[in-house]
C-alpha cells in the first residue's frame, strides 16, 4: 500500500517538474511534453508490483558473458581480447588444436583467424573459468556462431575434455566424428589420432 503511495507521490513530482520545464523549452510545446510524460509514467505504474512478488530468474553461463575485441590470434584455440580494458587470453574449451611445428599448425590457426580476428566476440564460460597457465576458458561466439564448433566442425579442432567443463562435449564429439569420416581439415594429417579425448 506504501510501495504504491509512495511511487504515484513520485510519479506527480515527474510530471510537475517536467510540465516545468517544458514551459523553459516552449509555450505551445509544454501541455504536450507534460501529456506525454504522464502518459508513460501512468504506463510504467501500472504494471508495477511489490519487490517480493517480482519473479527471480536464475544465474546461467550464457547469462554470465561478456564482450572483448579481439586483439591477437595466438593459434587455433587461443587468442588475446581487450577485455574491460585489459589485454586478456582467452583458451577455447572444449577443443584443441596443433601446436606449433606440428602438421597443421598454420591451417588451424588461420582457420581461426578468418573466424575472429579484429571482431568484437561474447565470451560464454563454462564451470572451471582459468587454466593452470591463468588463462582464460571461454567459449567464443561471434554474432551467434560458436567459433569452437564450428573449428571441430571443419576439422580443424580435436574434442577434448577439460574436466569440469562438459557443457558441449556430447556434440562436439559427433561433430569431430563426422569431420574425420570426412576428411576435414586437419584429419588427414594424423594429427588427431591419438585415442583420446581428456587431457
Amino acid at each position: 500500500m506504501w510501495f504504491r503511495i509512495s511511487i504515484f507521490l513520485l510519479a506527480a513530482i515527474c510530471v510537475a517538474a517536467c510540465s516545468a520545464l517544458a514551459a523553459e523549452i516552449s509555450d505551445e510545446m509544454a501541455p504536450q511534453i507534460s501529456t506525454e510524460v504522464a502518459v508513460q509514467v501512468g504506463t510504467a505504474i501500472a504494471g508495477i508490483t511489490a519487490p517480493e512478488s517480482q519473479p527471480v530468474t536464475s544465474g546461467s553461463a550464457e547469462g554470465k558473458s561478456e564482450m572483448a575485441l579481439v586483439t591477437r590470434v595466438i593459434d587455433g584455440d587461443t587468442i588475446d581480447v581487450l577485455l574491460n580494458g585489459k589485454n586478456t587470453r582467452i583458451r577455447y574449451l572444449q577443443m584443441n588444436t596443433p601446436e606449433r611445428d606440428d602438421p597443421c599448425f598454420a591451417e588451424s590457426t588461420q582457420a581461426n583467424a578468418d573466424l575472429v580476428s579484429g571482431k568484437t566476440v561474447r565470451l560464454v564460460p563454462d564451470k572451471e573459468l582459468v587454466d593452470p597457465f591463468d588463462r582464460l576458458l571461454h567459449y567464443v561466439y561471434v554474432d551467434e556462431v560458436l567459433v569452437n564448433r564450428v573449428l571441430v566442425e571443419q576439422g580443424f579442432a580435436e574434442v577434448v575434455l577439460y574436466p569440469p567443463n562438459d557443457m558441449h562435449y556430447e556434440e562436439f564429439k559427433r561433430l569431430e566424428a563426422e569431420a574425420a569420416a570426412a576428411g576435414r581439415g586437419c584429419h588427414p594429417t594424423g594429427i588427431f589420432d591419438d585415442g583420446s579425448t581428456t587431457r
